[in-house]
C-alpha cells in the first residue's frame, strides 16, 4: 500500500529541494525562434535580405549587438544608413517589421521550461535582447510569466558574453544562491564559456531533445 505521506512529499516541491539554486535560460534560439531574415524581408523581399545577412558587407550580427547592448536604435540607424546609404531600406526594415523576425515559441524547449516550474525550480532568463524591442516578446509570449526574474541586456547596458552581466546576473540571484549552483543554457557557444568562466555550469543548447537528456543527468525533473 502506498503511504500518504510519501505521495505527498514526492509531489510537494517545498519537501523536495531543488538540486540546483536556478536554471537560467538565454531566450532568443532557445525558447523563441528568432530570424531577422523575415522581418528585413517584410521591407526589401526575399533575396535582398538574403543578401543583405549573407554578403559580408554589413556585420548585422555586431550591429544588432550594440543595440542589444543598450544602444537605441534611432542611434544604431543613424550610424549604419551613413555609412552604407545603399542599404537603408535593408536596416530600417529590421525595427519596422520586428515582429516578424519572432517565428514562434521552440515547443520542446518550452514543454521543458514548464516542467521545471511545475516542480519548483526557481527560473531566470538572460537575453541579449534590446529594450525597445522586447516588449514585442512580453505581449506575445505568455510562458515568460514563469520566470521569477529576465535580465534584458539592452536594460542592464551590457551584453553577454561580456563579463559584467553576469555579475548582474550573481547579484540577481542571490537570493537564491550562487552561480555556482546555478545552470546556464544558451546556444551561443562564446556565451556558454563565458557562463562557465563565471562559475555557473553552462550547457551548449543544441536542441531541446539534447537539453533534456543534459538536465536528466543532472538530475532536474524533465522525463517525457
Amino acid at each position: 500500500m502506498v503511504n500518504p505521506q510519501q505521495v505527498l512529499i514526492a509531489e510537494d516541491p517545498a519537501l523536495n529541494p531543488s538540486p540546483v539554486d536556478a536554471v537560467v535560460f538565454d531566450l532568443g534560439n532557445v525558447l523563441i525562434d528568432w530570424d531577422p531574415r523575415p522581418a528585413i524581408a517584410a521591407g526589401v523581399g526575399d533575396d535582398r535580405a538574403e543578401a543583405f545577412l549573407t554578403g559580408g558587407e554589413f556585420d548585422f550580427g555586431a550591429w544588432n549587438l550594440a543595440q542589444d547592448a543598450g544602444r537605441t536604435f534611432a542611434e544604431g540607424e543613424a550610424l549604419a544608413t551613413a555609412q552604407f546609404p545603399h542599404l537603408a531600406d535593408e536596416i530600417l526594415s529590421y525595427r519596422a517589421n520586428f515582429g516578424e523576425s519572432l517565428r514562434g515559441p521552440i515547443d520542446g524547449t518550452v514543454a521543458i521550461l514548464k516542467q521545471l516550474h511545475a516542480a519548483g525550480i526557481p527560473l531566470i532568463a538572460l537575453t541579449n535582447w534590446s529594450a525597445e524591442t522586447f516588449p514585442v516578446a512580453l505581449d506575445r509570449f505568455d510562458f515568460l510569466d514563469l520566470f521569477e526574474d529576465i535580465i534584458v541586456s539592452g536594460e542592464e547596458g551590457v551584453a553577454k558574453p561580456d563579463p559584467e552581466i553576469f555579475e548582474e546576473l550573481a547579484d540577481r540571484v542571490r537570493h537564491l544562491g550562487s552561480l555556482d549552483d546555478c545552470i546556464f543554457i544558451d546556444d551561443k557557444l562564446a556565451n556558454v564559456h563565458a557562463a562557465a568562466l563565471a562559475g555557473m555550469d553552462a550547457i551548449e543548447f543544441t536542441s531541446p531533445e539534447e537539453l533534456r537528456a543534459d538536465l536528466l543527468v543532472r538530475g532536474l525533473p524533465v522525463e517525457q
